[in-house]
């Protein structure tokens, strides 16, 4: 309410000051022969676009004819296009002066030039005086409507700022040169970023080291060209790269995109995204999404809402990506919306755009996914890291406190060349999800050898999609990006061995710092019994009813991997062993392990595994795998396994 006051206030305040100063005028056609001439001839240069020599002829004019309406807009529109926005101001505010009716749209005008010198108040007053005086029919309404809108919320972003304190990502990485478009991988110790040191762009990239600080930029050879690539996204474990590469030979339009993977620590392999990513039209920006299901990218294909519009394709179980999908009206506009930046949370898309109402050009805008796929109203970051000039993109860090971004602010005349990565604060309303990750290195149990191409899975408890698939690089590693909020059921399976599960329970677990790094052995499927028995494989995510030997439904994934295990082997006999913890009566829980162990013998027999295959045993509390002193032992100890007993003939 306030400012509604405060905006009306100079509303009343300019008309009273229109009607005081109002004064006659006089048109062409009042004009002498002398002083004609001269506007005919600033007409002419104005054509010309020769402005500086149209306005001295104007200023001739005026010197005559201090009162010549028609020589006052021409000038004003002179300084308008010569960017002297104060001059363009001073004429308007003297044409309204003598009349508001001689061209009534010089008011909403004036408040155009008033946004953009950053006078968002008056330039709201403006937009409604002018709206005030106009019918329904007017057909600039809706164009001066969301002039008005603009130069409100332009207003309220000026008088609200937000916390901001940038700062250089340092001397390693930034130069005299440009340095810009950073990209991370979700750990943040691998950097990716374009520069423009020689009138073309290439990709350096840092890591970073202990103490904090960034190593010396170096070029990223492997994907470096003698084109222009740039506008790249790193997947989260740091081994592949989306970018954009401009007039290449096998681009389909003036930009497409490309991939990278970096192999044995190299880079290489680059390939053309192909259709149907790429159009004959302008494809540039990616972003992929930390799961790697979904690529999200900038385009001006048919089928927008405007000039460029954000899409995003989603990767199918053959790992190839389907026809891409407008992101729709609530993120694109009839102008240009660009740069998108999906945070590693899924849910949280950061972009810019030159039509949602913000401070002028270009500015970077915050939409967060709902329930139901939608996407929520976007919402302007702020001022001031929004600002009247242009903003691009803004990359978030996977903890969500920290952002980057490019600027020139400490550009010093003459030296245009230069432009830096800043990184800053982000304060808390513009952070996405809370994250964590697990990062994990998959060996063989005897042998300790690597395991590439295994097969990682996680699934957020209660759903039956697979929240994340991956397969181990050629090191054995892998990293997942995990949400806060949830639980989720986590396995490791290759041809040959015994699948490995563990669980995360991150809901109600905000503020979690470490990230999960797992040491994972598979134990190779025994061609025969070792004397000393085989290791038995903890079923992690098999759960049971407090108390009781009830399954949860959760359990099922989990046992129906089993059951494929078995069907694929059917050499392996096993039994299942149940454990609990030392809390109650010996007896009972003697009780309860066998129990539970009979309740997932009895689940693989409803599957269709023979009964001559399995058997069950109790153990109780006889065999812990820690002290049962503290909460966490006693939970490793309540645990259900399968060991094979066994190999029969195939």
């Amino acid at each position: 309410m306030p400012r509604l006051i405060f905006i009306s206030c100079v509303f009343i305040s300019f008309f009273l000051t229109i009607n005081l100063q109002a004064q006659g005028y006089i048109t062409n056609e009042d004009l002498d022969k002398r002083s004609r001439k001269l506007l005919e001839e600033a007409e002419s240069l104005a054509r010309r676009q020769q402005f500086d020599n149209a306005i001295k002829s104007l200023n001739a004019l005026l010197e005559r004819e201090p009162q010549a309406i028609d020589a006052l807009i021409l000038r004003g529109d002179m300084y308008y296009a010569k960017g002297e926005l104060e001059m363009a101001e001073h004429d308007l505010e003297e044409v309204l002066a003598m009349s508001m009716d001689y061209k009534p749209r010089l008011i909403y005008q004036l408040g155009l030039v008033e946004y953009d010198l950053e006078k968002y108040e008056e330039a709201a007053a403006h937009h409604e005086a002018y709206l005030a005086q106009a019918d329904e029919r007017d057909r600039r309404r809706e164009r001066v409507e969301k002039y008005l809108k603009n130069a409100q919320v332009a207003a309220e972003l000026r008088r609200n700022p937000v916390p901001f304190s940038p700062e250089s990502i340092g001397p390693s990485i930034n130069t005299p040169g440009k340095e810009y478009l950073p990209a991370f991988s979700a750990d943040g110790r691998y950097l990716v970023y374009t520069v423009n040191y020689t009138g073309g762009e290439d990709f350096y990239y840092s890591e970073l080291k202990e103490d904090g600080t960034w190593t010396k930029g170096q070029a990223l050879t492997g994907v470096n060209t003698l084109e222009n690539e740039g506008a790249q996204s790193m997947s989260a474990d740091g081994r592949l790269l989306y970018f954009t590469g401009c007039n290449w030979p096998d681009s389909y339009g003036s930009c497409d995109l490309y991939y990278a993977r970096r192999e044995k620590g190299e880079w290489g392999n680059l390939r053309h995204a192909a259709t149907p990513i790429n159009s004959a039209q302008w494809d540039t920006q990616p972003s992929l999404s930390a799961n790697g299901d979904y690529l999200y990218f900038t385009s001006t294909r048919p089928g927008g809402f405007g000039g460029s519009d954000i899409w995003r394709c989603k990767r199918g179980l053959d790992g190839r990506f389907g026809n891409p999908e407008n992101l729709g009206p609530t993120i694109n506009t009839e102008g240009n919306e660009q740069s998108p930046f999906l945070h590693a949370d899924g849910q949280t898309l950061y972009f810019a755009s030159n039509t949602h109402p913000g401070l002028g050009d270009f500015d970077i805008f915050i939409s967060r996914m709902q329930l139901d796929g939608s996407w929520s109203e976007p919402k302007n970051i702020g001022y001031p890291i929004n600002t009247s000039a242009g903003e691009g993109t803004l990359v978030v860090s996977l903890d969500g406190k920290k952002a980057y971004y490019t600027t020139d602010q400490n550009t010093k005349k003459g030296s245009p060349l230069d432009l830096d990565i800043y990184q800053f604060d982000l304060y808390q309303e513009a952070r996405p999800q809370s994250l964590t990750y697990v990062e994990g290195r998959v060996v063989d149990a005897q042998t300790k050898e690597i395991i590439e191409d295994a097969d990682v899975l996680i699934t957020a408890e209660g759903k039956t999609t697979t929240f994340a698939q991956v397969k181990t690089l050629d090191d054995g590693t892998f990293l997942i990006v995990l949400p806060m909020g949830e639980n989720y059921a986590f396995e490791v399976s290759r041809e040959g061995y015994l699948f490995y599960s563990d669980r995360f329970e991150l809901a109600g677990a905000f503020g979690l710092e470490k990230p999960y790094e797992l040491s994972i052995p598979l134990q190779p499927i025994p061609k025969e019994l070792s004397v000393n028995g085989e290791q038995p494989i903890v079923l992690k995510n098999v759960l049971f009813v407090s108390g009781s030997a009830e399954l949860l439904p959760m359990s099922e994934m989990e046992l129906n991997r089993l059951v494929e295990l078995l069907e694929e082997n059917v050499k392996l006999n096993i039994r299942i062993n149940g454990h609990t913890d030392n809390v109650g009566d010996d007896t009972a829980n003697q009780v309860l392990s066998e129990a539970r162990a009979k309740s997932v013998y009895s689940f693989l027999v409803s599957q269709g595994i023979p009964t001559e295959r399995l058997s069950y045993k109790g153990f109780g509390e006889s065999q812990p795998l820690a002290e049962n002193d503290t909460p966490e032992g006693r939970k490793l100890n309540r645990r259900t396994e399968f060991e094979v007993v066994s190999l029969g003939e195939q």
